[in-house]
């Protein structure tokens, strides 16, 4: 019982942190102006994190309550709509590479970055009726890579530094 009440709290801070994340994002200016919706992806630190310390079910708690609050407190329904997207299509491949055992934490990070973006683009292809938006894929795959290759390294140290026992 002790455990599963620790397992509660630690996946608490885990969703507080991924919202602190999420505000301080909210809060950067545009990493590049031209195309909307690029973003670092902090928050993703945290998912990486967990997906590693406490499993795949874990991951994707934090991950949709955290698109929640974020959507109420930041967003709209549009934005929650792209999120989900986004957070669906990459928590299912991050979390097949993650079972596989196959992968280091970096590659499996920047597979969910890119992946989120796909996400997005077919959202919003969806939403808008128009598949000419795919292109922005171009750019959003680069920074998707980018992005998921410093949120990898950033969630393998906290993974690596942070001795939380998952059970």
């Amino acid at each position: 019982m002790k455990r599963s009440a620790n397992k509660v709290a630690l996946l608490g801070l885990c969703t507080a942190l991924a919202l602190i994340l999420a505000y301080v994002e909210v809060l950067l200016p545009p990493v590049f102006a031209a195309v909307p919706g690029i973003k670092l992806g902090l928050p993703n630190i945290v998912i990486i994190f967990v997906l590693y310390k406490f499993g795949i079910s874990s991951a994707a708690t934090v991950s949709f309550i955290r698109l929640i609050a974020v959507s109420i407190l930041f967003g709209n329904f549009m934005a929650f709509a792209y999120s989900v997207a986004g957070a669906l299509l990459s928590l299912l491949f991050m979390s097949i590479l993650f079972k596989l055992d196959l992968f280091s934490t970096v590659a499996v990070s920047v597979v969910g970055g890119v992946l989120h973006n796909v996400g997005q683009v077919l959202m919003a292809i969806i939403l808008l009726d128009t598949v000419e938006i795919g292109y922005y894929l171009i750019v959003l795959s680069v920074t998707g890579i980018i992005s998921g290759a410093l949120v990898g390294l950033c969630g393998a140290l906290a993974i690596n530094r942070l001795d939380i026992n998952n059970s």
